[in-house]
């Protein structure tokens, strides 16, 4: 007897209805140097795009996850803000050394499709990426039944950046004396809920 991906819990019918939702997320974040590639399984992003020149430019990134702010979405029912600390997190790794941000990449892991968190979820990535100045070029989405029990999920995400080398903040010139900024937060962080 063949084992379909239904008897498996991947309902194919459900995953198509999630992904037709996302290209909308995605395109509303390129630019320039986003070059299409219908139907691949990679993003492109042209370094130069025309206007951008660097002598020595060096590209960053960083990777991260939501954590423990998941489970916050899943009790109060609000999933399309939890993309914007997901691209937050990631962004802010290469804005500490920086970089300004290029692309952003995101997997969303969950027990059972359901095309509205998905499509929340992305918008929230995309409305990040906006904030962010990132371009959202790709992403995956895994449906794992075994893993997840239903309405669990998780997030991760990857961020390009780029800085030019002379421009890097490495820490190296920190002296004592200088001058250290505190900046507003725009909201609660990401990290530490489970504490």
């Amino acid at each position: 007897m063949a084992i379909s991906y239904k008897d498996a819990g991947v309902d194919l019918d459900l995953y198509a209805d999630a992904m037709r939702r996302i290209p909308q997320f995605l395109k509303r974040t390129h630019g320039p140097g986003v070059m299409p590639l219908d139907g691949g399984f990679a993003g492109l992003f042209r370094l130069f795009d025309g206007g951008r020149r660097m002598e020595d430019p060096v590209l960053v990134s960083g990777t991260d996850g939501v954590g423990t702010k998941l489970k916050l979405a899943v009790k109060t029912g609000i999933h399309n803000t939890v993309g914007i600390d997901l691209v937050a997190m990631c962004v802010n790794d290469c804005l500490c050394v920086g970089a300004q941000p290029l692309f952003f990449l995101d997997y969303v892991a969950l027990g059972k499709d359901d095309p509205e968190l998905i499509s929340s979820l992305v918008e929230g990535v995309s409305a990040g990426c906006v904030e962010a100045g990132a371009a959202l070029i790709g992403g995956e989405t895994a449906i794992m039944p075994d893993i997840y029990a239903p309405g669990d999920f998780d997030m991760a995400g990857f961020c390009v950046g780029v800085v030019e080398r002379s421009e890097l903040i490495d820490g190296s010139r920190i002296q004592p004396g200088d001058v250290l900024l505190g900046i507003d937060s725009s909201g609660i962080h990401s990290n530490g809920f489970s504490l």
